[in-house]
């Protein structure tokens, strides 16, 4: 490759983008380099709203990095010459939305380098043939006029990724694998050691060859194929999925189509009426072409569908699978970044991107970078006040996570373990909020320890099924790269402030906000039970806004029963059917101009919730509180109770 157009520099400084945008390059070397943005995630690079328009390069090129920095307009990248992208740490965070490689790609890019380079972007850049370094010296040799050569940024890849790229892609690898012609590419006879929960999930289900499956041991690093169980997709992604499966494999049946789901969740509140206007005129029928296209492509290939007016129930794919198919010791995919909430079952559950996806419904396998383990020991008492949320933003916005100082090398994965006696004093529901949002930590995902109430909760979901059999627990002396304990007496309610869930602050730190938009909802999970004693015998504050959507139907009809949702209204809170909503800008409680926002929901990024407008990741029951108060507010200052 050698340099015909332009680099983009992704500056921290507004200015040094429209600087590029209007033709004049940055004075930029690899030891020069600007100040770069932390973290540019995937609804910078395409957003929700130009992703519901299809998966095609052509479609998606002129919507790359639109509203970046409030700089970047539609085609200005594609428009701009630019065939270099140069972004900071964290490359690639947020959603396994394959189509923000393919963004890249319609837009000319053929070269992304970056400081570090978040798992699930990272394989979607390996197996869609978007060439990428941690290097910055190769942006001096392209300046020098050097033809350099991607075949050697392939090379350094480890051997899995080697292997792919060399066969041409993952699906014409998984076509030679099918054919018999493909042996493992890692080692398969590894002396057992000792192990903690998720090496012990993968080493029992390493493809060994042939028809075998198991291995004594494997280690952080090592590069395996999978057996998979539970595999999901929704409407932003079953479309393109499919089509890259009938593309390589026409029709062949999906392997286990009994494993597989597609779930019609995020776009089922588009046409909700608080849902501004110009939401619905910008997404909403594209966004119906393709549920449509999913639904279509799943009767074809007998994949049950959940949703409304579908045969199995309505809700976030997230909490169904928890409630319905996860089981312990297991894998567990789907095309969606959440889907580490099924760790929480004590299964290894993590997001993959399309092609991923694709390969995984034809050969059962699921290509798996073995993580490293950091173990999270929770003690002490939660005191009624502290949340799982409040833990999480707590745990992902330390320097250690932050700052991804576990990495050492650019493929590096991460997870964390979750046990001790702390997490005995809440549900499931609330569980699964620490594994939900590892993802946001740069996490592959979170795995829970098993515990009693994850033990009860199966064994009442679960009819006919020894789960208890099925739980993973570590062995004495697995190794990790650090255990951290954490007291929640010592854990301060948490917020995250505008722009990265990993923006940690103490409540007490942050100051007066004021809040205008209170949305408590999403497959993030926690308790409205939070919520509703908070705001019992309470009013909501003027022009304060609340939207309140469950995360699945069965969650709808017990908060139904119990009188929550019916306390919500009496208040004047919009409550909405089961589904994503405003989490992605598709539903009620989307910002209107000059809003901030106050959320139970995972992201921040901006504009992610469909507008700008800066928004405050809390619990529920700080969202309840500052609902009331019109403020971000400590719920114990409406009680008067002391911690």
């Amino acid at each position: 490759m050698k340099l015909r157009g332009r680099i983009l520099w992704l500056t921290d400084d507004p200015q040094g983008i429209a600087q590029q945008l209007t033709g004049t390059d940055l004075d930029a070397r690899a030891d020069a380099a600007p100040a770069l943005h932390y973290g540019v995630n995937t609804d910078l690079m395409i957003s929700g709203a130009a992703c519901t328009l299809g998966y095609t390069g052509d479609i998606l090129g002129p919507y790359f990095l639109e509203n970046f920095k409030e700089q970047v307009q539609k085609d200005s990248i594609k428009d701009g010459g630019f065939q270099v992208v140069v972004g900071g740490d964290a490359y690639g965070s947020g959603s396994s939305r394959e189509v923000a490689v393919v963004a890249h790609q319609g837009a000319g890019i053929e070269l992304v380098v970056a400081r570090s380079f978040q798992r699930i972007f990272q394989e979607n850049m390996v197996y869609s043939g978007l060439p990428f370094t941690t290097d910055f010296g190769v942006i001096d040799r392209l300046q020098a006029g050097e033809d350099v050569d991607l075949g050697e940024l392939a090379a350094e890849l480890p051997p899995f990724f080697r292997a792919v790229v060399q066969n041409g892609g993952l699906l014409r690898y998984g076509t030679r694998l099918l054919a018999g012609e493909i042996e493992p590419e890692y080692r398969t006879d590894a002396p057992a050691r000792p192990l903690n929960c998720v090496e012990k999930i993968i080493a029992a289900r390493t493809w060994a060859g042939g028809e075998r499956f198991g291995v004594a041991a494997v280690g952080p690093g090592d590069q395996v194929l999978c057996e998979v169980g539970f595999r999901g997709v929704h409407e932003y992604t079953g479309g393109m999925v499919m089509a890259l499966y009938e593309q390589e494999w026409g029709n062949t049946p999906v392997k286990n189509p009994e494993l597989a789901a597609a779930f019609e969740d995020h776009f089922v509140l588009i046409d909700q009426p608080t849902v501004p206007l110009r939401v619905k005129k910008q997404r909403l029928d594209s966004a119906r072409q393709l549920r449509d296209e999913m639904v279509s492509a799943s009767l074809k290939n007998g994949i049950r569908i959940h949703g409304p007016g579908q045969k199995y129930d309505a809700g976030v794919c997230h909490r169904i699978v928890v409630e319905q198919y996860g089981n312990p010791g297991t894998i567990i995919i789907l095309t969606d970044s959440h889907t580490p909430t099924a760790g929480v079952l004590n299964a290894f559950a993590f997001g993959v991107g399309s092609t991923a996806m694709a390969f995984a419904l034809r050969t059962g396998l699921v290509p798996v970078t073995v993580p490293k383990t950091v173990r999270i020991w929770v003690t002490g008492d939660a005191r009624g006040v502290v949340s799982p949320k409040d833990l999480i933003l707590h745990i992902i916005g330390d320097p250690y996570f932050r700052e991804e100082q576990w990495r050492t090398s650019a493929t590096d994965t991460c997870v964390i373990q979750i046990g001790g006696p702390g997490l005995d004093q809440w549900n499931v529901d609330e569980l699964s909020v620490l594994t939900n949002m590892t993802v946001e930590g740069g996490l592959m995902t979170g795995i829970v320890e098993p515990c009693a109430p994850v033990r009860e909760f199966l064994r009442t979901r679960r009819p006919g099924v020894d789960t208890d059999a099925l739980f993973v627990e570590p062995d004495e002396g697995a190794e990790y790269v650090r255990t951290i304990n954490i007291d929640l007496a010592k854990v301060p309610l948490t917020v995250a402030t505008p722009g990265d869930s990993r923006n940690r602050a103490a409540l007490a730190d942050v100051g007066d906000v004021p809040i205008h938009n209170v949305v408590i909802a999403s497959c993030t999970g926690g308790s409205l039970a939070d919520a509703r004693d908070v705001l019992r015998g309470r009013k909501l504050a003027p022009k304060v806004r609340v939207t309140v959507t469950p995360s699945s139907a069965e969650v709808s009809a017990s908060a139904e029963r119990e009188g929550l949702l019916g306390l919500f209204r009496e208040l004047g809170a919009v409550v909405t059917a089961p589904g994503c909503g405003s989490c992605i800008g598709n539903g009620p409680g989307i910002p209107l101009e000059g809003e901030t926002t106050a959320s139970t929901t995972n992201r921040n990024f901006d504009r992610r919730m469909g507008a700008p407008g800066p928004v405050y990741l809390v619990s529920p029951a700080v969202a309840a509180a500052s609902a009331v108060t019109g403020h971000l507010t400590d719920p114990r200052s409406l009680t008067g109770t002391q911690a």
